[in-house]
């Protein structure tokens, strides 16, 4: 690692540049298949970094593709990981230094996270065909705060409240918590592997919009979190907004995204199946399906209901009342106009329900 300046790049900026593969900064990413890799020594195979200017430098998010019937370089590492399959399958070894190993398979639609400072390597099961996985990890932060490489990546921690070489700790039942009994909105699901959150079966989440569902994931006793949401045909989410580092991948379904500042003009991002999109720091965004059938997408973000980290935002609380979300009668109406026009493109229809909006 180079030498650091005064008033130069920080520590993780110049291993982003030392790592020695392309790195993405912008507020959107069309799609997260097709994003071109280059090789990357380090893992063994090829990569990107997305460091989306939403993430804030608070995590980052790369992706990663496994050559067919090949297998990355074993790492650990002090920062948090999740890791989201895009496509093809494989397995995964877990191991704490010297003792058993237990290994796992996923598929495309797995999220899962390697827990902190475990050794772990990832396997392609496909001999014809590439595996490719989008992660989000907490690096800006850890390396930053540390700016050390050896307690980073050579560190012989065993963070044994995380992981103590449970034999089930990837194939045991999840624990579902309901919301109301459990001081937040919304419903959470405690577990270390999801063989598909594209097939998942979520909850009513009525209070961040009309037909919202939704479902939270608690990972590897991680600080960072994750949650899935959906919403129907011909409806969109309440505007709403929230600390950095909520990095959106879509999973189903066709529409767009609305983004501002407050008091500064709207950004708009058309997406689809697999298009990534972060929202800035207590920038408004509000998703509306503008396609024929349900729109799903899942959340890698901070957020932990159970180890949590910082001031949390006050959810789907109304703006008049103090809390970080618009509700629809309080929108601009351009909003409507706008959703109503894509709507018409797609064929589809309105379902959401006529209100006097505000001019």
């Amino acid at each position: 690692m180079k030498q650091a300046e005064i008033g130069g790049k920080s520590f993780f900026d110049r291993w982003l540049d030392e790592e020695g593969i392309p790195v993405i900064r912008d507020f959107f990413v069309e799609d997260i298949r097709k994003v071109p890799l280059e090789p990357w020594k380090r893992k063994g195979g090829f990569g990107c970094f997305l460091n989306l200017i939403g993430a804030g430098d608070t995590n980052n998010a790369y992706i990663c593709e496994i050559p067919p019937g090949k297998n990355l370089t074993p790492q650990r590492h002090m920062y948090e990981e999740m890791i989201f399959i895009v496509s093809g399958r494989g397995a995964t070894t877990i191991w704490n230094e010297g003792e058993k190993k237990q290994t796992f398979e996923w598929q495309e639609g797995s999220l899962f996270s390697p827990p902190l400072n475990a050794w772990h390597q990832h396997f392609n099961g496909s001999g014809d065909r590439p595996a490719r996985y989008l992660a989000v990890t907490s690096a800006p932060m850890v390396m930053n705060l540390y700016h050390n490489y050896d307690f980073v990546f050579n560190n012989p921690f065993v963070f044994r409240d995380r992981y103590n070489s449970q034999e089930d700790y990837f194939s045991a039942k999840g624990k579902h918590y309901e919301g109301k009994s459990h001081n937040f909105i919304g419903n959470l699901w405690e577990t270390n592997f999801v063989p598909d959150v594209r097939a998942f079966q979520l909850m009513d989440y009525k209070e961040r919009g009309r037909g919202s569902k939704n479902i939270k994931f608690e990972l590897s006793e991680n600080t960072m979190g994750a949650h899935v949401s959906e919403f129907p045909v011909g409806t969109y989410k309440k505007a709403h907004r929230h600390g950095p580092g909520a990095n959106v991948v879509i999973l189903r379904g066709k529409g767009y995204s609305l983004m501002w500042p407050e008091g500064s003009p709207m950004k708009r991002f058309d997406w689809h199946e697999y298009s990534m999109v972060v929202p800035p720091d207590m920038w408004f965004h509000q998703h509306f399906n503008a396609g024929n059938e349900p729109a799903r997408y899942l959340a890698l973000r901070w957020g932990s209901k159970k180890h949590k980290m910082g001031k949390a935002y006050t959810g789907a609380e109304d703006v008049k009342k103090g809390g970080n979300q618009i509700e629809y009668e309080d929108e601009d109406s351009a909003v409507r106009q706008i959703f109503e026009e894509a709507l018409a493109e797609a064929g589809a229809s309105c379902q959401m329900p006529k209100l006097e909006m505000r001019v």
